[in-house]
């Protein structure tokens, strides 16, 4: 394989370096072993190489894989040079890029579109979090259509209440920033917001001791929180700051994390929600890195996330659990 040229910093650079599919494998490979190529399933080093398939044979037990094995790509027909475009596109976009976009984009059809996006969203979800301690903000917000954009007709069939009702609830959690280390959010989509959820992610995520700022929901005021933590509320009916309480910080990951689902995905099924707010706190927490340090913090983490299509549709649940 050929050597790797200079690496790209802007999307330009970036599509013609990956136009050439050998430079865009030798990268991506490059990337995945950084001591060598080995085979995924039995840590055989040093496979043969089939120039003219591009994939490896393994000398030891002789099955052939490809660098897209155990990865986002896996079983995609779609060549690298269309992925890593796709991947520097979604990573860097800050409201985010529609299926319909990124189909034009990329010479694909928007279903493909749509199921490539997804698959990169899988990449940028973050699992793990050291926990958050210093001075945190808790918020939550709901996400769903105004009944003020709907016909008439599905305004009478689909609002029942107002405020939250029929709304999906998010909840967030934000660090403020630290010296020189900025600040970090995590925000999960939860079922309801009960004492019992919203408690159970707190202490889950922020260490004890920390300052808790929060609004005056009653549900952060009773039970455990303000006993684990040094808790203060900010009453919006009245004020959005006082001194150092308030949730400013958080409401502007809201508006940004809005502004991509109202601006560009339009409408988000409720069942897929998670992965739009797992694409927004991706690019929020490394948004003080350039565009190539995105890119590659996302491939980076595109081994062991494997989504099929009967996966993401939820054709393998039944109907009740796929309902918002």
């Amino acid at each position: 394989m050929p050597k790797t040229k200079h690496f790209p910093n802007s999307l330009h650079e970036a599509i013609r370096y990956f136009s050439d599919k050998e430079m865009a494998l030798t990268f991506l490979a490059a990337l995945r072993w950084p001591n060598g190529v080995t085979f995924p399933a039995c840590e055989a080093k040093d496979p043969g190489f089939l120039k003219t398939r591009r994939i490896w044979k393994c000398r030891e037990c002789g099955r052939q894989f490809s660098v897209k094995l155990g990865t986002i790509f896996e079983d995609s027909p779609i060549g690298l040079n269309k992925w890593l475009p796709a991947v520097w596109l979604l990573a860097n976009s800050k409201n985010g890029i529609s299926s319909y976009e990124l189909g034009r984009a990329l010479g694909v059809t928007q279903a493909t579109a749509w199921f490539m996006n997804h698959r990169i969203r899988l990449a940028m979800q973050s699992k793990t979090f050291a926990k958050m301690r210093g001075h945190i903000e808790a918020d939550e917000t709901f996400i769903g259509g105004k009944a003020k954009f709907m016909h008439w007709s599905k305004r009478n069939r689909v609002i029942r209440g107002t405020g939250g009702m029929d709304k999906t609830p998010v909840l967030g959690i934000l660090e403020r920033k630290q010296g020189e280390k900025a600040s970090r959010v995590r925000a999960v989509v939860v079922q309801n917001l009960g004492k019992r959820q919203l408690h159970g992610a707190i202490i889950g995520t922020v260490e004890k001791g920390s300052h808790l700022y929060t609004d005056t929901t009653m549900q952060y005021g009773r039970g455990k929180l303000p006993k684990l933590y040094q808790h203060e509320a900010i009453n919006h009916a009245k004020e959005y700051v006082r001194g150092q309480v308030h949730t400013n910080t958080l409401e502007n990951f809201w508006s940004l994390l809005k502004r991509a689902i109202k601006g560009t995905y339009v409408s988000v099924d409720p069942f897929h929600l998670f992965r739009y707010v797992d694409e927004q706190v991706h690019r929020f927490n490394h948004r003080g890195t350039n565009d190539r340090g995105r890119f590659v913090n996302v491939l980076a983490a595109i081994v062991g996330k494997r989504l099929t299509y009967a996966d993401l549709i939820g054709a393998n649940l039944s109907p009740a659990t796929t309902q918002g």
